[in-house]
């Protein structure tokens, strides 16, 4: 199974020139084989807490259909980072678009307290089941708390992958992080971040993969958009 991870430049608010964005990246990856592509923290509009309120659709809000029609016919799994509203209130989370199959929301748990202002701490689930591989999910500042992966482990996690938005400071400490993580738990660790500016501060890319040893395999730059693909089979 090939994983992909998406290193992309949200455009503020734009959620229509997002959707395209993300588009060209899904069938680029899709051309290259991937079963799964995993985009940045909050990637459909940007990271602006500010603005979410006013952004946040429900998991089926029809407009993301245009994705679970892409997920549908190129049979890729799809997961785009949007705030999204629920009876509690505003999460930061990921929908999950899986050929044929009803959508999924994974909402961060773990919420760092510069959000607490804007998010609630939502449900999340520790694995994500395709095509006989169980994938962990963490949403940026959930990767920096040991009960978040270890839960994924103990769920029997493939592998384990980050979707955040980060500074150079950020991502390098992540890094760090996740390599202690694919280490410990003896499985592989990839990494989506964004690129460009977001509310108050520049993303840093930097987007990477470390096999189960904690080695680093690949890393994108900091500045520009691209991929990354994972063979989780070899």
């Amino acid at each position: 199974m090939k994983l992909c991870v998406a290193q992309l430049a949200s455009k503020k608010g734009d959620i229509q020139e997002n959707i395209s964005r993300h588009i060209k990246m899904i069938n680029s990856a899709v051309s290259q084989g991937a079963d799964l592509i995993i985009f940045p923290e909050l990637s459909l509009t940007g990271y602006e807490p500010k603005l979410a309120k006013d952004l946040a659709p429900t998991q089926d809000d029809e407009i993301l259909d245009e994705f679970q029609q892409l997920s549908d016919h190129k049979q890729i799994t799809i997961g785009i980072g949007l705030p999204t509203k629920s009876p509690e209130g505003l999460c930061i989370s990921m929908v999950i678009f899986q050929p044929n199959q009803s959508r999924l929301t994974y909402s961060k748990k773990y919420i760092h307290a510069d959000e607490e202002p804007y998010f609630v701490c939502g449900k999340n689930f520790p694995v994500l089941k395709l095509k006989g591989k169980k994938i962990g999910i963490a949403i940026c500042y959930e990767l920096s708390i040991p009960a978040h992966a270890e839960a994924a482990y103990n769920n029997g996690a493939d592998v384990y992958i980050a979707s955040v938005a980060k500074t150079e400071t950020g991502v390098t400490k992540a890094h760090e992080t996740l390599s202690a993580i694919a280490k410990k738990y003896n499985f592989p660790v990839l990494i989506s971040n964004s690129v460009g500016p977001s509310e108050d501060f520049i993303s840093a890319g930097n987007s990477a993969i470390w096999d189960k040893n904690g080695v680093l395999q690949a890393k994108l730059n900091a500045v520009e958009e691209d991929l990354l693909l994972f063979n989780l089979d070899d």
